[in-house]
């Protein structure tokens, strides 16, 4: 878990609240939060729960995740993750509907390449096993072989019985 970037988190939360033309106060009784709190929050004074910051994202009608990223709680793995849907985001020369249409495009195409993977995945796990079974049929086909006993696909010529021999 990252550490907490209070005061990035502030100076973001203040450009969306602007961006999407709220005042302090609209955006507190949107969130559900005190004028006062807001208002340290953005100005790096206070950290914000989980919590809060879900309703504010919610106010913002932005993903609570983007403001994870913001606030650094999330780690470097899952912030490569965000990094795209977070820059759509923070982009104010697009409305926020554009916003989260390009949003859902995204992740649509991220979901459609990781079903793919898997797919392929699958499908090489599947190829590997017919090929394991096959290698085993070839060796207890060869171990049948070398034992003389005539299994499928058995190449060794039968053995002719012993005569016995008469004193004569």
């Amino acid at each position: 878990m990252g550490a907490l970037k209070v005061g990035g988190l502030g100076e973001f939360l203040r450009e969306q609240r602007r961006s999407a033309q709220l005042s302090l106060r609209q955006l507190a009784d949107a969130a559900g939060v005190s004028n006062p709190y807001l208002s340290q929050i953005e100005r790096g004074l206070r950290k914000p729960s989980a919590e809060i910051l879900q309703q504010l994202a919610k106010a913002l009608r932005i993903s609570a995740e983007t403001l994870y990223v913001q606030a650094g709680i999330l780690d470097e793995r899952e912030r490569a993750e965000l990094e795209v849907p977070a820059a759509i985001v923070m982009d104010p020369s697009i409305n926020e509907r554009q916003k989260q249409v390009l949003i859902q495009i995204y992740e649509s195409f991220r979901k459609e390449n990781a079903a793919a993977v898997e797919q392929a995945e699958r499908d090489q796990r599947t190829k590997q096993d017919e090929q394991d079974r096959q290698d085993a049929a070839r060796v207890l086909a060869d171990g049948y072989d070398v034992a003389g006993a005539g299994g499928p696909g058995s190449a060794a010529a039968p053995v002719p019985p012993v005569q016995e021999e008469t004193g004569t």
